[in-house]
């Protein structure tokens, strides 16, 4: 038995109606990978694809679609990669090492943040507010494996969320981002 099989990966809940989130996701802190802060307001009007990212995971490849994801809807979409730890431990490296991996691999450009924890005690702002109603106003949910997407319109509200198979280059992914 391999590791994913001791994860349910499959379908991620719909949200079958976008509603005015309860606190506003532009408001949220987050810092890029260099310490900077990463202004989530500058990105309004366009989508958001939130990605936990991982650099030793199974699903690593997937950097290199989500960077031809970026470039190719570069006018109406952000991608952020957040890494996290959390996921049988596959993100190990710190911010030079990470950066350093990103680019040299996979000539990733989106922006990518400082490693954040994206469940639990110490649960970044950016993923509480991905994971609660009472605060995104459309749907719990779980980040269930590393490479879990989470959509954002350009509003601002929560869109819909992918799994971490849902290939970024994939039919539903690109018709969810172009509705």
């Amino acid at each position: 038995m391999g590791i994913f099989d001791l994860f349910t990966l499959g379908t991620v809940p719909q949200i079958e109606s976008v509603q005015a989130p309860k606190k506003s996701l532009y408001e949220i802190k987050v810092n890029a990978l260099d310490g900077s802060e990463l202004s989530l307001s500058s990105f309004k009007g366009k989508k958001i694809l939130f990605v936990n990212v991982a650099s030793k995971c199974g699903f690593t490849y997937q950097y290199e679609e989500l960077q031809k994801l970026s470039e190719q809807e570069k006018n109406t979409l952000v991608i952020i990669g957040l890494p996290c730890n959390q996921f049988g431990y596959q993100e190990k490296g710190n911010a030079d090492e990470i950066q350093s991996f990103c680019s040299v691999n996979y000539g990733v450009t989106f922006p990518i943040t400082e490693k954040i924890e994206s469940k639990g005690s110490n649960q970044h702002p950016v993923y509480a507010w991905l994971t609660q109603r009472k605060l995104n106003g459309s749907i719990d949910s779980k980040v269930k494996w590393n490479f879990q997407k989470y959509l954002v319109n350009e509003e601002g509200a929560l869109q819909e969320i992918f799994s971490p198979k849902t290939d970024p280059l994939s039919d539903a992914l690109l018709n969810a981002i172009k509705n």
